[in-house]
């Protein structure tokens, strides 16, 4: 059984009915910030109604309604004390309002996340200004104010952008993760996360001179924070340190000292001559200015809305994890949190809120780390026969479509509902160098089919100017159905010299079989992730 799982659904539901307790060393959650932000995909929509949840990622807009009152009262009725208490004086402070709805989104979920980490384990939650503050609030209560960590400053854009308004307030570059933990026996460590000192610091630093060049002052003896060293306690040229004992064995320190890089302070104090080229790298600061965000430029980018960086995660998965630890990822978006763990050599589960995520994120592990990946880690939630697909079209057309062009690897063709002109997905590929990028169309249908579906599509092919069409059927097709997909006639690839039939009609039993659209291999549908490069999923930490 692989270790590693993505699951389809609600995280809510995931979460009460699959982890269980003290399961999960490190949590990263990138939700939605209630930033009135549309970025034209919407998610979790049945039949034109917003679901109780309000899981619609790319729709970051929040609304109180009967729904949001339903989960406001539950979470006051059945959850914690403390957090009981907090959401009501959050109903007092911002009455109710849209700001109370998120909250009461995020609440439960937040309850749910802290049951399943260890003692040992630590949280980072990834917000905005927008709510960074009622989210501090929240997690103290839930968590305790005594886990507190830090408030991480993420600064994701160093240059301003530009406005034709006159601004009445200063420009937004930065997000928040607030880091807290279970206990305090978690896991840290921060140097495999420190930095190399800039010529700045390095100047800054240097501030003496000798015979052999610049230098700055280093310690030789440890602090008391570092606890006592007894095996590291000796007598040094009349002089012994107290309990803590010196920074390094005894023939090391003569070895400096005969170097000419040992000095004694006026006190009587042993120091250090820390040279240029042995300047340690710095500990790293809760304002990270040295991640950028993921622009349209960016060789990692996806075209994901929301995408975060992969050296952010990096960062945080060494920091909070040890190899072998499980890290979880409830609002999984593309999957940056789950490449890093995989990545490093970590565990991971991935709960995404729509198919199109979830088929992003196994496009992306393919990508990034080979073919093979596919038989570590195990999908939940998507169906698995016909009954399953049957099941998800009733309850949810749209992810339906979404599920379904996964199949294959398709894009859906307009992230705005009602708009489509009789196309669902598309596939883009080359087949000769230096080609202009072709297409092929797809339609999706779940409920009775008919050959004039088929004509339909032909039109739409020849209106777009598109090489193939591929109709998509939950039931099968009849026989005038094959008979008009097959007078379409053929497509020949140029670059591969091979004929493939121009119109295919395929059932969602051929495709959960394993068959697939007969064309040209090199479809670049979605963009490809890079190789991870340099590491392997084993890990090599710093």
């Amino acid at each position: 059984m692989p270790e590693n799982t993505l699951y389809y659904g609600d995280n809510l539901d995931v979460l009460r009915r699959y982890l269980a307790d003290e399961s999960v060393d490190l949590i990263y959650l990138d939700p939605p910030f209630n930033s009135n932000a549309n970025y034209n995909v919407l998610f979790g929509e049945r039949d034109g109604v917003q679901s109780a949840a309000q899981i619609q990622a790319f729709e970051d807009t929040w609304h109180w309604d009967r729904a949001a009152a339903a989960a406001y009262q539950e979470v006051v009725e059945t959850g914690p004390q403390r957090v009981s208490q907090a959401m009501q004086a959050f109903r007092v402070m911002v009455g109710e309002a849209d700001m109370l709805a998120y909250l009461s989104m995020m609440a439960p979920r937040l309850v749910e996340l802290r049951r399943v980490l260890k003692p040992t384990g630590s949280i980072y939650l990834h917000c905005d200004p927008t709510a960074s503050h009622y989210l501090k609030v929240l997690m103290d209560a839930i968590f305790g104010p005594d886990q507190y960590r830090n408030e991480i400053v993420w600064q994701r854009y160093h240059r301003p952008k530009g406005s034709q308004h006159q601004p009445r307030k200063y420009g937004a570059s930065t997000d928040s993760l607030l880091f807290y933990t279970k206990g305090n026996g978690y896991a840290f460590h921060a140097e495999r996360i420190a930095v190399p000192l800039g010529p700045g610091d390095m100047d800054r630093r240097n501030t003496h001179v000798d015979e052999k060049g610049s230098y700055y002052s280093g310690p030789l003896l440890r602090s008391p924070s570092m606890g006592p060293r007894p095996n590291l306690v000796y007598e040094y040229k009349g002089f012994t340190p107290g309990p803590e004992g010196w920074r390094m064995t005894k023939d090391k320190l003569s070895q400096l000292d005969a170097a000419g890089d040992v000095f004694w302070t006026r006190s009587g104090i042993p120091r250090r001559k820390v040279r240029p080229k042995e300047l340690p790298r710095a500990q790293v600061r809760n304002l990270w200015t040295d991640i950028e965000a993921v622009g349209s430029q960016a060789a990692e980018r996806l075209g994901y809305p929301t995408q975060k960086p992969v050296a952010l995660l990096e960062r945080i998965v060494r920091a909070s994890s040890n190899e072998g630890d499980v890290v979880l990822d409830p609002f999984c978006g593309c999957g940056t949190a789950i490449a890093a763990a995989q990545k490093l050599g970590r565990r991971w589960i991935g709960i995404g809120v729509t198919h199109l995520a979830v088929t992003l994120i196994k496009q992306r592990l393919r990508d990034e780390f080979g073919p093979e990946i596919t038989a570590a880690y195990q999908t939940i939630g998507e169906p698995v026969d016909g009954a399953g697909a049957r099941a998800l079209a009733t309850e949810d057309p749209y992810q339906f479509q979404f599920w379904a062009l996964g199949l294959v690897g398709a894009r859906p063709a307009d992230q705005k509902k009602g708009a489509d002109r009789g196309i669902d997905g598309r596939i883009y590929f080359h087949d000769e160098a230096g080609a202009k990028t072709k297409q092929i169309v797809l339609q999706v249908k779940a409920g009775h089919v008919n050959v004039s579906q088929v004509r339909d599509l032909r039109g739409v092919m020849e209106r777009e100017k598109a090489e193939m069409g591929v109709l998509i059927c939950l039931e099968e097709p009849t026989k005038p159905m094959r008979g008009e997909a097959a007078s379409a006639g053929f497509y020949h690839s140029p670059g591969w010299n091979e004929s493939y039939p121009r119109l295919q009609v395929l059932t969602v039993a051929e495709l959960l079989e394993g068959k697939g659209i007969s064309a040209p291999p090199t479809n670049v549908t979605f963009k490809q992730a890079a190789r991870v490069k340099g590491e392997s999923g084993q890990g090599k930490l710093l």
